[in-house]
């Protein structure tokens, strides 16, 4: 296991400010490196505060495209929908918010297809990940059922596929496109957001579990190289 910081903050406000610094750090390296700057970003709500903050920073934003790191199978518009609240934040920014999934299918496994094609013409490996956890252990949409193993074992060229949770989340019962594993641990900057003491306890408890970790995450991170933080406030 590599190196692994936790950043401790008095509350979501805080964690948020940080967050959101660390974010844009990442994102003005990358385009003074490269010219342009690809991040994948957690949905939920735990992120959201960051990336408000985020979006007041002076970047050049025309420069910096946004994916999700996980996308539920639903119209774009949708409530449910990630990139849906990544565009309404950073679009007016005038950055390249790209849905991976444009449209809703029934075959979960045509749209992770399809997201992967799209995937390719971005540049790789991504410059950041910032993922988020559930009181389950899941990451980005890998969660337990019958595409586990291809999420987290899959060719390394792939980069997402479309994956059904097993069994479904109740607040949001559909199938999912996710970033494998691969996707995932390549990025030059991996980051974790988290709030709650029950989420900060599974994942320490499915890092020390590694490889055979019984938690999604645990999985995902065992025997990444680069230095990971773990951003946490109670």
């Amino acid at each position: 296991m590599t190196e692994i910081e936790w950043w401790d903050y008095d509350d979501a406000t805080e964690l948020a400010a940080a967050v959101a610094g660390d974010v844009q750090f990442v994102i003005e390296s990358a385009i003074d490196a490269r010219g342009s700057a690809v991040i994948a970003l957690a949905g939920g709500k735990t992120p959201l505060p960051a990336y408000e903050k985020l979006a007041k920073a002076k970047l050049d934003w025309k420069k910096v495209t946004i994916i999700p790191t996980d996308e539920r199978i639903v119209p774009l518009g949708d409530a449910l929908s990630n990139v849906t609240a990544l565009a309404r934040i950073f679009l007016p920014k005038g950055a390249r918010v790209m849905p991976i999934v444009p449209k809703a299918t029934d075959d979960y496994k045509a749209a992770g297809r399809s997201a992967d094609a799209l995937m390719q013409d971005l540049h790789w490996p991504l410059d950041l990940c910032l993922l988020g956890v559930g009181v389950d252990g899941h990451t980005a949409s890998i969660f337990p059922g019958p595409d586990f193993d291809e999420a987290l074992d899959g060719p390394k060229e792939r980069r997402a596929l479309g994956v059904m949770p097993d069994p479904l989340p109740k607040d949001a019962p559909v199938p999912r496109v996710s970033l494998s594993r691969q996707g995932i641990v390549t990025a030059r900057a991996l980051m974790i957001a988290v709030t709650g003491q029950d989420k900060r306890d599974v994942i320490e408890k499915a890092i020390a579990q590694g490889p055979l970790s019984a938690y999604p995450i645990g999985r995902v991170l065992a025997d990444v190289e680069l230095p990971i933080d773990i951003h946490w406030a109670a």
